[in-house]
């Protein structure tokens, strides 16, 4: 019996309360439910919003509780064991009180840590994760390898875990919030780089990056982790690591791992392929490759990452290309939910910038984001919570030249305007460094809306 079919075993019979009812969570259910436990739901969407979920779940025989007080039902459930959603956090109180009456409280990812039967290569970072856990996966399918893709990335996979042989190889994003709890490592764990984010849910940038180190805290000297060398808090988790390091650097910092020698990508000195090989706009992409080179190198041969490299068309909602209209380019970067990331994508373009940028408030300062405005971009549209915080950043850089700055109440306002605006040989720029919570569900819904509106629009 595997250490899959040894868990849901003893599943049998248990209450088990799920907190959440999203991506990750709707399999595990479903899950509980085939393995004999009684379940119950909670979630702090009503059961209108829940749609025919509510009424499949309840056909399960899931108990549910829903609305603004769903935690209550975490007490009356008597759950044995208690899984979180990945954006709650492990000290709520109702969740200290289920501990405290000795229920176990887990997640589907720490779960699935404990009964995976293959090597797990696991990614986090504040930018450039999703675009690296790809490329892993790219590189080692190129290699023959049968890969299981999945985690923050969208794809939960405890529910796919009786599929897995040991020969296989997972590769997981995972985000601060999934670490914040992790007791255990993956074999290879990456981390793309540390800058603010998430402070809306972090007490502290203190507590963010400690919740990073759970990628690496429990790794041996077999394991693996692959650091940037350039990034100043992911460097100096190198001499806290038991792990064989490896680094990936830009700037020729790396001892051990990828850097760039007179253009090309090297580990080691071994030359791996030419930066031009790389099909990806932009200097962050650059290093999300040489990030993947360093997790996979000894697994996949150099010729197939250059395969990738020369291939690999992007991830979409990252500076993907929607259309032209009247010689002006559109371009969809909706992952960019921070400062930081917008900024590499305003790096991508020379020329003439039209940006359209706001949303939710995370509590991250805008100051180098509206320096890097100043520098970049033409026209900006603001729309969204963060528009006066943004605007107000712009206003205040020291830069004397300032873009024109206009500012909406809706998507499709600033969609409207940009079109109004935009001119042959400009770049209109959708890369709101803001999460997408004020008017949108997640990221993926907000830059399928920006794509619908931009494909909307009429040629010129």
């Amino acid at each position: 019996m595997t250490a899959f079919e040894q868990y849901l075993a003893a599943l049998r019979g248990k209450k088990a309360a799920v907190l959440g009812i999203g991506v990750s969570n709707t399999p595990l259910l479903r899950l509980l439910v085939s393995a004999g436990a009684r379940v119950t739901a909670c979630d702090k969407k009503d059961e209108a919003q829940l749609g025919g979920l509510a009424s499949e779940l309840r056909a399960l025989g899931v108990s549910l509780y829903t609305g603004p007080d769903y935690l209550s039902g975490l007490e009356q459930s008597g759950a044995d064991i208690v899984f979180r959603t990945p954006g709650m956090r492990p000290d709520v109180p109702q969740l200290c009180a289920a501990r405290e009456r000795g229920a176990e409280v887990t997640s589907e990812m720490e779960v699935f840590f404990s009964v995976c039967p293959c090597p797990i290569i696991a990614v986090t970072g504040s930018d450039g994760k999703t675009t690296t856990t790809t490329l892993i996966a790219e590189m080692l399918r190129a290699e023959g390898r049968r890969v299981w893709l999945g985690g923050n990335i969208g794809t939960p996979l405890l529910d796919r875990t009786g599929s897995m042989e040991p020969g296989d190889v997972c590769v997981l994003e995972l985000s601060s919030f999934q670490l914040m709890s992790m007791r255990q490592s993956p074999h290879i764990a990456v981390v793309t780089n540390v800058a603010p984010n998430h402070l809306d849910v972090h007490r502290d940038m203190a507590e963010y990056v400690d919740a990073k180190r759970n990628i690496f805290r429990y790794q041996g000297p077999d394991d693996i982790l692959v650091l940037n060398m350039d990034n100043e808090i992911t460097r100096g988790f190198a001499g806290e690591s038991a792990a064989q390091v490896r680094g990936f650097s830009r700037l020729g910092r790396v001892q051990h791992g990828v850097q760039l020698e007179n253009g090309r990508v090297v580990y080691d000195g071994c030359g791996l392929f030419a930066k031009t090989d790389i099909r990806l706009p932009g200097e962050h992409n650059v290093e999300n490759y040489m990030a993947a080179c360093a997790a996979v190198y000894g697994l996949v041969r150099p010729e197939n990452m250059k395969l990738v490299a020369q291939r690999f068309e992007g991830v979409e909602h990252r500076l993907e290309r929607v259309r032209a209209i009247g010689g002006a380019v559109w371009y969809n970067d909706s992952i960019a939910s921070s400062p930081t990331r917008a900024i590499a994508g305003l790096h991508c373009f020379e020329g003439p910038v039209v940006l359209i940028a706001g949303g939710y408030d995370k509590h991250i300062p805008f100051d180098e984001l509206g320096c890097e405005i100043c520098k970049r971009v033409d026209t900006l549209i603001l729309c969204g919570a963060t528009a006066e915080k943004i605007e107000q950043a712009v206003r205040n850089a020291p830069q004397a030249q300032k873009p024109r700055i206009l500012t909406v109440q809706r998507l499709e306002d600033a969609v409207s305007k940009a079109f109004e605006l935009a001119r042959a040989g400009d770049t209109v720029l959708f890369s709101p460094a803001c999460a997408s919570f004020d008017q949108f569900p997640n990221f993926m819904k907000r830059g399928e809306r920006f794509k619908e509106l931009v494909r909307a629009l009429p040629e010129r």
